[in-house]
């Protein structure tokens, strides 16, 4: 079947709207000529005369008469949908958005978020998500609106993404803790006993490769999936956590952390949103507010 031609349905209305061929064709800036071609195709594809002479004018035929209504919506339906969006309305906004994020976030940065969404947007609603890997398909198929993490190969190449601060590792013992006494050597920190944080379960990472350069290896004895159950054995044992400064900060309360007494490179946490979303007044709005708050704990 011919896909029919849908700049019709405007002349119809057009027509049907001004009742001669001569008030369409101004309506639409054509001459008369042009428009009574028009309606002659517009016949041959209805299969209808829609117009005809009574007299000096045209009236409407019935199936004319039934069209007109039908047309003239789907054609107001087509212009909006084809005209920019209207300016976003906040407080008439009702909306949920899915944020994706490892642990850590919600803690240091999701009640500032909240209330910032609630002042501005009350009828918005934030679902947040544990983020269990680095895989960009819940951005591509729309079930995660917005995501946080570092940026790398597993990252899809379409992924459009933003800085929010720059992080770093530290360590972290309970109070009373040898360490917590200050004057760490790389030999003190590596003599003691570990928990390494592998959401894969893996024995080693970033941390035990620089060791390594300085001959020396750390004693992993507990591997867990994420920086609040390392936190949480540090503080009721003598085992090291080392987790990130910032993403952990809120966690950290009645623990003592210290800078590592060796260089480990830092590294950008970021926002990561799919393309399609780049235009969304609404997604724009909400990017805008992570920016804020992740700021906003900065200065604190």
């Amino acid at each position: 079947m011919a896909i029919p031609d849908l700049n019709l349905l405007i002349t119809l209305d057009a027509l049907l709207a001004e009742g001669s061929v001569a008030g369409a064709a101004r309506r639409l800036r054509l001459s008369p000529s042009a428009m009574s071609r028009a309606l002659a195709r517009l016949r041959e594809t209805t299969g209808d005369p829609l117009l005809v002479r009574a007299g000096r004018g045209l009236v409407p035929t019935p199936r004319a008469l039934e069209l007109r209504t039908r047309v003239g919506q789907l054609v107001q339906d087509a212009e909006a949908a084809l005209r920019p969006a209207d300016v976003l309305k906040l407080k008439q906004l009702a909306r949920t958005f899915t944020l994706r994020s490892r642990e850590g976030f919600v803690e240091n940065f999701g009640a500032d978020l909240i209330a910032r969404v609630a002042a501005e947007a009350p009828g918005v609603r934030l679902c947040f998500l544990q983020k269990d890997n680095k895989e960009s398909a819940s951005l591509r198929d729309g079930s995660v609106d917005l995501e946080t993490g570092v940026v790398g190969k597993a990252t899809g190449p379409e992924v459009r993404s933003r800085a929010l601060f720059r992080d770093r590792f530290i360590g972290v013992v309970r109070e009373g803790h040898a360490l917590s006494r200050g004057g760490i050597t790389p030999a003190l920190y590596a003599a003691g006993r570990h928990i390494n944080v592998s959401r894969q379960g893996l024995a080693g990472g970033p941390i035990d490769d620089v060791l390594r350069t300085l001959g020396l290896e750390r004693q992993i004895a507990a591997i867990v999936a994420g920086f609040s159950s390392a936190l949480a054995l540090a503080r009721a044992s003598d085992l090291i956590a080392t987790v990130p400064e910032r993403h952990s900060g809120k966690l950290r309360a009645g623990l003592h952390s210290f800078a590592l007494p060796f260089t480990v490179q830092e590294f950008t946490v970021s926002m990561l949103w799919h393309p399609r979303m780049d235009a969304d007044p609404a997604h724009s709005w909400l990017r805008g507010l992570v920016l804020q708050s992740c700021a906003a704990a900065q200065n604190k």
